[in-house]
């Protein structure tokens, strides 16, 4: 048998080599994860779609693979398990069930895990919090007031109790990377193309979104990138494979990297001080460790990086409630005034202006590649503030209001002129304008855990790589894993 305790002290690599000599059953490490869930997700309310008699009947049977019998849950958006809903945090969806398995939980399933649930998400993963009205606030283990950030954050939250080790995560504008950092997690962006979308989707968010997990160590999110890497039949392109397995290269030590810094907000706005100190003495450490740091930037317009995401943004919004619509047979009402507000924005943005801001991403990612034949690595904090509290990120009463008319005459083309819902949005990326150039540009990213509050509160620092070098990336995030471990900073939930 194993102890709750025991099982939340080993990452998942190391309860499938328990697994493996057969020292415990995947059966009982799945009772130790549930009863840690039952201890905490009250608190937290990470998981909102329980699984567990299907992970019982699959704990039963002769797994196999790196991760055999390793607790696991998804993230309620893209991630479709056949059978089981997959709502995306909306009413629009809570009963749909798609017919067959994600390419992405397929090769999970391959590799052994045990699903046994699905994670909080903020409807249709729009948020950098994770406070969808159909299941309510996921709360920060760290701090039950403040948020998990988004549009991971019920599982980051369940990573961070303990629940489990990994967790099933996605990354459109940071929401990987946005949740482990204010959860004190690592959290890895593969390089666009990098995990097959399939079969649902060839690319989602014209290819700004990833999918991967967030863990607690480095190690198990490079065996898990080894799992999850690949294109599959009928992908849009096939990105070209490592020279070794990821897992490898976390036991390689990095060359000496040339990395550049800055901890100025790309939309020139502010920065907490806290943000730009775990930068600052992250720099510190990494010229402690041979590497040359140098305050520096790309040149790129972030204000233009910004408006060509959210006009991505505005037009996938519209698209998706069109098509749930569709599929599911929704009302507009079903969804939340946000979405409605943003899926009225793209239908009123003219086809042409969305294809020329999309072609603009063009030259965020060559001026960026330009920047990489200089330095290896770019250091920004992840997020310009450390976690936000509970429902401090909701649309104020007075917006809404303002906005109510325009919704309901469906005058789209008036909340563009009044330019309400642009500030609003961009306001919205005020607390986290580092990630999304990682995004438009199909670079591999990653943020590391290095730093917390004095009241206890997690920040993250941010790193990206040329596009295809996710090596580097993992060769670092273990050399700092180890010069600064984070394994046994748990909060006390």
């Amino acid at each position: 048998m194993i102890s709750v305790a025991e099982y939340q002290q080993l990452d998942g690599l190391a309860l499938a080599e328990l697994v493996r000599k057969k020292e415990v059953s995947a059966a009982e490490l799945l009772e130790a994860a549930l009863a840690r869930s039952a201890q905490v997700n009250p608190k937290i309310n990470a998981i909102v779609t329980p699984m567990h008699e299907i992970a019982r009947d699959r704990a039963k049977q002769n797994l196999d693979g790196p991760f055999a019998g390793v607790p696991f849950l998804l993230k309620d958006i893209q991630e479709d398990y056949a059978g089981v809903t997959t709502s995306a945090g909306s009413r629009a969806f809570q009963n749909y069930r798609p017919t067959q398995h994600a390419h992405f939980v397929q090769r999970l399933l391959d590799s052994g895990v045990v699903v046994f649930g699905k994670t909080n998400t903020p409807e249709l993963a729009l948020k950098g919090t994770t406070e969808p009205e159909l299941f309510g606030a996921t709360r920060n283990p760290w701090n039950l007031d403040h948020s998990t950030g988004g549009s991971s954050g019920g599982s980051a939250a369940a990573v961070a109790a303990g629940i489990v080790p990994i967790a099933g995560a996605s990354d459109g504008g940071g929401s990987i990377r946005i949740p482990a950092a204010c959860c004190g997690l690592f959290g890895f962006r593969p390089s666009r193309g990098r995990v097959s979308a399939g079969p649902a989707f060839g690319e989602v968010w014209e290819g700004a979104s990833s999918e991967h997990v967030i863990t607690r160590s480095v190690r198990d999110s490079a065996a898990i990138l080894d799992v999850l890497q690949g294109a599959a039949s009928g992908d849009p392109f096939r990105i070209a494979p490592p020279e070794r397995s990821y897992l490898e290269e976390t036991q390689r030590a990095p060359k000496k990297l040339r990395i550049a810094f800055s901890t100025r907000s790309p939309i020139d706005m502010g920065v907490d001080p806290h943000c730009i100190a775990a930068v600052q003495d992250t720099a510190r450490l990494l010229e402690s460790m041979g590497h040359t740091v140098i305050e520096d930037t790309p040149k790129i317009d972030g204000h233009a990086v910004a408006e060509c995401f959210l006009k991505m943004y505005f037009g996938h919004v519209a698209a998706t409630v069109a098509s749930a619509r569709k599929i599911t047979g929704a009302r507009e009402s079903d969804f939340e005034m946000d979405t409605r507000v943003l899926a009225l924005m793209g239908r009123s943005l003219p086809a042409g202006e969305y294809v020329e801001a999309h072609a603009r991403w063009n030259g965020f990612a060559r001026a960026l590649g330009e920047f990489h034949q200089q330095y290896d690595l770019y250091l920004t904090p992840t997020l310009a503030q450390p976690a936000a509290r509970i429902g401090s990120q909701i649309t104020p009463l007075a917006e809404r209001i303002g906005v109510w008319p325009l919704l309901a005459l469906n005058l789209g083309k008036g909340l563009l002129r009044s330019g309400l819902v642009q500030k609003s949005a961009l306001n919205s990326l005020a607390r986290v304008p580092f990630t999304q150039l990682s995004n438009i540009t199909g670079t591999p990213s990653m943020s590391v855990p290095l730093h917390w509050t004095k009241a206890g509160l997690p920040i993250g620092v941010h790193f990206i790589a040329r596009f295809g070098e996710e090596s580097m990336l993992f060769q670092l995030a273990a050399q700092l894993e180890q010069a600064r471990p984070w394994k046994d900073k748990r909060p006390s939930i």
